[in-house]
């Protein structure tokens, strides 16, 4: 069978995909899903050519959000829930990344989906109950992360990448205004990929909607906010000998054996794909959250354009109510468990036919804040204070537990009216509770030295926390807790020079901390008593090495001081060199060249899926044989973004025993190597309707 695409790029107007073809292997109902949901899009425009309204969208590398240039041209911004600043969509084609689930300091198992820690010291600092699974969070949807839109015009993305094994992510966004002050956004994203190495399979499913609503005299605002996120990943443990990876038998690294999951086979079906992982970690998370406030206080006003009044209120004194109900479920399971890894690894005496391990907690929480606007003219200055109160119901393997919590909060905020000084401080205090006596104190002070100079940031914060539940006897997860933790106290200092003139930022951060917990020996949980030190200074910059050829450096130096578990590389950097122009066509916008990526050898945390941790390990050193390094070309025609990737071009090598291939795999943990070559395309098409 055959499949015929319709395409501006072939001279024929179109593009012929033959059998065993990559799209052939994506499945007949994921390609329905994106032909749907394009035509959709351009049925409801009513257009010939959705992509004429985004004519003046070149920019030659500069960065150019969707503007109202025309009077059939779409404006459109954004904000997030706990800030006022209205942004605007970013159309910058020279970072991937901004597309990609990872930022460029972090680091997976060579398979997007899986668990995945940052490079760059960053330690977890909110106060209150946490379930302690972190190691998939830059998959999972948040409240932090939600977008509320407001747009003149019906909006829709669709994002579309495909790569080696057949990995693909799939992400439709669409946003409208059912009425003048009323938007509502939907989104769904979809990641799905088997695999370079054995077991390691990944289908995740991600679901967000936000509605903002504003009544007429704007002295009343709602904001809805309901997301989910199923997670799925098969679990191998990594490989079980790493001299496996230079053997002639092996060239295919899918079939190394692994340390566990060694008879699972996983499909490239998403919408099956789920079910087929017979060892792996689930992990479920649901929001629903609802924000309402009323200005009680304030002044009317209203705006005359076109004949139409607009009317205006500013606030002097604010009600605000927010109720949340938040459930996460995290499952590990395994139903042909080798019995050598867990008797060796984990302590077990003696490996059941199926280990099933697995937490759920389902929170809710209700909130209620005041506001005072000193300036009524200026919405981002105000004083906030509210009181909280949340309870907690977990399920365990072994049992039902409640919690509650009550606590304290306040904030201060002030972007002055010209825009010289930026001041933020907020601080929460648990009254009684379960996590009674945890708190969070956070300051900083950004103010612009001037035109020349920049912006200059300073800021001080502070996080007492009891542990994460994960370090706690009651989980299924803990059965290596030893006892009781105390709590965790952490000293942030911090400061930035942000120069847009010369396109640099310097930032260095200071943290202190004390009663650190952390996982050892696969599944031991710890807690340093002694106090340590770590610093971490950053530089970015970009270099104009000629008018189109740009220089993108990122470099981070990091330090630990004193006796910790904490292993970290001193030095970590991410670059970017390649064409950043137009090669002469109007309304090209291109950007190809390399990026490396390089850190130094460190004792690497080991990862263990069956309690989901990465735990710290003394014996391996793990160090680069070459930097990563991917070649990439993207280019944007109007409102259609390509990219096009070779990744991990540094594991090419060539060896009289297996000849030439893309085998020569860095390390990212121990038993954990790094993908070789990997082939990515993407596409990026926004429609106005």
């Amino acid at each position: 069978m055959n499949i015929n695409f319709l395409s501006p790029f072939s001279p024929s107007g179109m593009v012929n995909f033959p059998p065993n073809s990559w799209i052939q292997r994506t499945g007949m109902k994921g390609l329905l899903v994106i032909i749907a949901f394009v035509l959709g899009c351009a049925t409801v425009s009513g257009q010939s050519n959705p992509l004429s309204r985004f004519h003046n969208m070149g920019g030659g590398g500069s960065k150019d959000s969707l503007q109202h240039r025309k009077d059939d041209t779409i404006n459109i911004t954004y904000r997030f829930l706990d800030s006022s600043r209205l942004q605007r969509i970013d159309s910058e084609i020279y970072d991937f990344y901004l597309r990609y689930p990872l930022p460029p300091t972090y680091v997976d198992f060579g398979n997007v989906g899986t668990a995945s820690h940052d490079l760059v010291f960053n330690p977890f600092m909110k106060p209150g109950w946490d379930g302690g699974w972190h190691a998939y969070d830059p998959y999972v949807f948040t409240v932090d992360g939600s977008r509320f839109y407001n747009t003149t015009k019906p909006y829709s993305e669709l994002d579309y990448l495909i790569g080696s094994h057949a990995e693909q992510i799939i992400n439709l966004v669409h946003t409208q205004n059912i009425t003048r002050n009323w938007n509502a956004f939907f989104q769904y994203r979809l990641i799905n990929s088997p695999g370079t190495f054995g077991n390691q399979g990944t289908n995740h499913n991600n679901y967000r909607f936000t509605s903002w609503y504003q009544s007429n005299n704007k002295r009343y605002q709602a904001f809805l906010i309901m997301l989910g996120s199923k997670l799925v990943s098969a679990e191998s443990a990594g490989i079980q000998n790493n001299a496996y990876l230079d053997s002639t038998g092996y060239s295919d690294r899918y079939i190394i054996p692994t340390n566990i999951g060694s008879s699972q086979v996983f499909t490239s079906n998403p919408f099956g794909g789920a079910s087929a992982v017979s060892t792996g970690t689930f992990y479920t998370t649901g929001v629903f959250m609802l924000r309402q406030q009323y200005d009680i206080i304030g002044i009317k006003d209203s705006v005359v354009t076109d004949s139409v009044v607009t009317q205006l209120f500013y606030p002097k004194f604010r009600a605000e109510q927010t109720i949340n109900y938040s459930t996460f479920h995290e499952r590990f399971n395994d139903y042909v468990p080798d019995t050598s890894y867990y008797i060796n690894h984990l302590n077990f005496i003696s490996t059941p036919d199926t280990i099933r391990l697995g937490d759920l907690w389902h929170n809710l929480s209700n909130d209620f804040s005041l506001y005072s606007f000193p300036d009524s003219k200026n919405a981002q200055q105000f004083l906030k204070a509210g009181i909280s109160f949340e309870t907690m119901t977990g399920t365990y393997n072994s049992g039902e537990r409640s919690l509650y919590n009550l606590f304290v909060h306040g904030e201060y905020r002030n972007k002055t009216r010209n825009k010289k000084w930026d001041i933020e401080a907020f601080g929460n205090f648990y009254i009684s509770g379960y996590n009674a006596g945890d708190y969070n104190a956070y300051i900083s002070l950004k103010r612009q030295i001037s035109k020349n100079l920049g912006f200059l940031q300073l800021g001080f914060e502070n996080v007492n926390r009891t542990v994460s539940m994960a370090w706690t006897t009651e989980s299924s997860f803990g059965f290596g807790v030893p006892g009781f933790f105390n709590k965790e106290n952490v000293i942030h200092l911090f400061g930035s020079i942000d120069q847009p003139k010369l396109q640099l930022n310097l930032s260095a951060n200071y943290y202190l901390l004390n009663n650190f917990p952390y996982f050892t020996n696969y599944y031991i949980a710890a807690q340093e008593s002694n106090p340590f030190n770590v610093l971490v200074v950053s530089a970015d910059k970009r270099f104009a090495l000629t008018r189109h050829l740009i220089l993108r450096a990122s470099a981070v130096l990091q330090k630990v001081a004193g006796g910790s578990p904490v292993n970290i590389p001193l030095f970590v950097t991410h670059d970017q060199i390649g064409y950043e122009g137009k090669l002469g066509q109007k309304n090209l916008v291109i950007a190809f060249g390399l990026e490396f990526r390089y850190f130094t050898p460190y004792t690497a945390d080991g990862y263990s899926p069956v309690i989901g941790q990465f735990f710290t390990q003394t014996q391996t050193t793990i160090a680069q044989k070459l930097p990563d390094i991917n070649a990439y070309l993207n280019f944007r025609i109007r409102s259609f973004v390509a990219y096009f990737r070779l990744e991990n071009l540094n594991t090419a090598q060539f060896s009289t025993i297996n000849g030439f291939g893309f085998t020569n795999n860095n390390f990212v943990a121990p038993s954990y190597p790094y993908a070789g070559l990997k082939i990515r395309l993407g596409i990026y098409w926004s429609f106005v309707n």
